[in-house]
């Protein structure tokens, strides 16, 4: 619709008004001396690890450093709230508070380098490795000196030893330590030298592994850098996993102890599953089970009141422009009662702008935070899949092309061969796509199952499957249903790859409350001792996780039998 030239006159004047009256009234009447203090008592906190409170005195002064557009605190600010983030676990939330101190940079800004680092930790905590060395190159070209480089490198260095790019990181770490840059930075040189000797290790060069990571353990003692010292115990129980498990669980019972010490979660974490990895017993994953659901929910909880303090922070500073708006508007009218109705009009669509404008803010947070939920989703469903085909089927699909590259194809029997093996391959990434898909926990739930556990009959195994009807599966929970079909699931491909039985029995009973479940095979069995080694760990873990109990028996060339207990 057109508008008369008067209108828009109406509109300038309107705005004109309201200029020359509201200034005085809106500017904030906080100094940079309280942001100053706020800051100070906001490190303090820091430095007692009392993570809230440091976050909350943080953003306040934040707040009130945009008042006074002061950049360089604000960058600073920022920094220490994303810090506080990634010390407990909220990568995703770290990532967003980073992202808010881009607008404030200034050419040649002393803290892009950190900002960038910072990027670069939270994209490899989420294991999103391209995106980490992005931000870890851009941290390198805004380093000051060459010992500002070194870290930006050696991280640059852990990226590549995680992506199995070992000689890449083995040419980054020497290169680290022939500059002499951190001669005088005896924890950081320790460092290095550490992921060099692991990555020597990886690549199988086991001579200047032990050496290093030796040298390097002695270095952080004689520092008495006690949390240094837990990733060398790490490094070492890893190394002598393969040759000697008294020496590997000696270290790992190491690196338990002195992370208990320092209330290091993940390192506490970590030295259980080497330890649960080398067949040390029930007792250390039920002690991973319990730390790593306290660590959850401690994490969750901090995440939650990041996010509260962030959100209550900008409810009060709108509430107070509000207060500050509404408070001009009342003056206005006091004293400009007489006037025409112009500049009523003017704060009517002064009014809808800011509610537009903050509609339009609220859409592309809500979008933003659920691009990173699915995300993250899709990631860790990629991860589960790429683990699931490179375990389940890399070694199938290697002996198959070898067997076409050695065998002559012409003979009959040969060609049968060939047809069996292809045959069981397109059986297991029938089971792989069955096992991602989600669960049916409806009605047809036991149909589901049986048709799951049905597809590993073939002419060399028979799978024999009892009472499954006869279960009243609408009294089980969904998530115990999802546990038992993810736990069956994974003894059908292990007895698939390891059992070479020809007889399987799967029986299901039940009393009011209890469910129970008998696996048998007369497979080729093992011994107890390795039944951990073979990949069925994570069965005891699910089933523990829903308060069941599950037994294993089996000795060499006796079967392999399974006993699940678990309430309804």
């Amino acid at each position: 619709m057109l508008r008369s030239p008067f209108f828009y006159v109406v509109i300038i004047l309107s705005f004109i008004s309201c200029k020359e009256k509201t200034p005085a009234l809106i500017k904030p009447n906080i100094s940079k001396k309280t942001a100053k203090l706020m800051q100070e008592k906001a490190l303090n906190e820091l430095e007692k690890s009392n993570y809230n409170s440091s976050f909350y005195y943080f953003n306040k002064s934040k707040v009130i450093f945009e008042a006074a557009k002061d950049s360089s605190n604000i960058v600073f600010n920022l920094l220490q709230m994303a810090t506080i983030q990634q010390i407990n676990g909220d990568y995703y939330g770290s990532k967003e508070t980073l992202t808010e101190a881009l607008p404030f940079f200034k050419k040649n800004d002393d803290y892009k380098a950190p900002v960038n680092n910072l990027f670069g930790i939270a994209d490899k905590e989420l294991s999103l490795y391209d995106d980490a060395v992005f931000y870890y190159n851009e941290a390198l070209k805004d380093a000051k000196d060459e010992a500002s480089r070194q870290s930006p490198l050696n991280n640059i260095a852990v990226i590549y030893i995680k992506q199995k790019k070992y000689d890449k990181a083995i040419k980054i770490l020497e290169s680290i330590l022939d500059t002499k840059a951190l001669d005088e930075f005896v924890k950081s040189k320790s460092r290095v030298m550490d992921n060099l000797g692991f990555a020597y290790f990886k690549k199988g060069i086991k001579d200047k592994s032990l050496q290093f990571l030796n040298e390097a353990l002695k270095l952080r003692i004689q520092a008495d850098d006690s949390y240094g010292s837990i990733g060398s115990y790490l490094h070492l129980a890893e190394f002598y996993s393969e040759t000697d498990l008294q020496k590997s669980n000696k270290y790992a019972e190491k690196a338990y102890q002195t992370a208990s010490k320092l209330n290091s979660v993940d390192e506490r974490l970590k030295s259980l599953a080497i330890l649960i990895s080398n067949g040390s017993g029930t007792i250390y994953s039920k002690k991973y089970i319990a730390i790593n659901d306290s660590i959850t929910n401690i994490r969750n909880n901090f995440k939650n009141k990041f996010a509260k303090i962030k959100y209550d922070s900008k409810k009060e500073k709108d509430e107070n422009q509000k207060l500050r708006l509404e408070k001009a508007e009342n003056l206005v009218a006091l004293k400009e009662a007489e006037k025409d109705k112009v500049i009523l009009f003017a704060t009517i669509i002064a009014t809808l702008i800011s509610l537009v404008s903050l509609g339009l803010y609220l859409r592309k947070r809500y979008k933003h935070k659920t691009r990173l939920v699915a995300i993250k989703t899709a990631y860790n469903t990629e991860t589960r899949i790429a683990k699931d085909i490179h375990d389940g089927l890399a070694n199938d699909v290697f002996h198959a092309i070898t067997y076409t590259q050695t065998q002559p194809l012409t003979n009959d029997n040969n060609k049968e061969n060939l047809l069996q093996k292809l045959d069981d391959i397109y059986s297991r990434v029938r089971g792989i796509s069955r096992e991602n898909n989600d669960i049916n926990t409806g009605p047809n739930y036991p149909n589901y199952l049986k048709e799951m556990l049905s597809t590993y009959n073939s002419p060399q195994t028979n799978v024999i499957i009892n009472s499954i009807e006869k279960i009243n599966w609408d009294s089980v929970e969904d998530l115990k249903k999802i546990a038992i079909q993810r736990v069956l699931h994974e003894l059908m491909v292990n007895m698939k790859k390891h059992s070479e039985a020809s007889i399987v029995v799967i029986k299901f009973e039940s009393s009011s409350n209890t469910l129970f479940i008998n696996y048998s095979d007369n497979g080729k069995g093992c011994e107890k001792s390795k039944i951990i080694k073979n990949g069925l760990q994570n069965m005891e873990i699910r089933i523990l996780a829903i308060k069941g109990t599950i037994t294993f028996e089996t000795e060499p060339d006796k079967g392999f039998k399974v006993k699940i207990t678990m309430p309804k």
